[in-house]
């Protein structure tokens, strides 16, 4: 270690958001398979050892980047939310553009790559589910019903036939689909 180590200031902020955001472009450029804490140590400039400063496991740190998405996620959610002056299906119509923008990204989307763990890894899936839990809880006032639901499912469902086929480019045009869903989440009445 050199003395310019021990004199730099610590700003373990930026070094945090440097190991979040290696360990997503990791995911993207190789899938979950990739990342390993070397290889993040490395990307990031820090030590193994820094690494595991921040985040304790492998585990910790792929669940602290899916817990990163869902937090931007949310973000997307809520300025797709601020522009519908609708308050039925507000949160309906938010999650679908969401859902539809995130295709744009293709394979470079680090959902796609984290999304296929979400499948096997148990701390992934109850990231999604208690996010998605306090989202319809939030939200049950004006998006409570089957046909919301019905709208959400299918959005969810493109979503996953898109990751499936991510290897088949470019996606097919499902911009009908997506009108289609919106229009289903600004009609259903209450109750519906």
């Amino acid at each position: 270690m050199t003395a310019n180590a021990y004199s730099r200031k610590k700003q373990p902020e930026l070094v945090r958001r440097a190991l979040l955001d290696q360990t997503a472009a990791l995911a993207v450029e190789g899938g979950p398979a990739a990342i390993t804490i070397q290889a993040v140590a490395d990307r990031a400039g820090v030590t193994k050892g820094g690494l595991l400063h921040h985040f304790a496991s492998k585990q910790a740190l792929v669940e602290a980047v899916f817990a990163d998405l869902l937090e931007k996620l949310d973000q997307e959610i809520g300025l797709y939310m601020a522009e519908d002056g609708e308050m039925r299906g507000r949160f309906t119509r938010a999650y679908i553009r969401a859902s539809f923008a995130d295709r744009k990204l293709g394979s470079s989307s680090p959902w796609v790559a984290l999304s296929v763990s979400m499948i096997s890894e148990p701390g992934l899936r109850r990231l999604w589910s208690q996010w998605l839990e306090r989202k319809l809880a939030a939200h049950r006032p004006t998006d409570d019903g089957p046909m919301f639901e019905i709208a959400r499912f299918a959005a969810d469902g493109v979503w996953l036939a898109d990751l499936l086929q991510q290897d088949r480019e470019p996606f097919r045009d499902v911009s009908h689909i997506e009108r289609g869903l919106l229009a289903l989440a600004s009609e259903a009445s209450p109750g519906a």
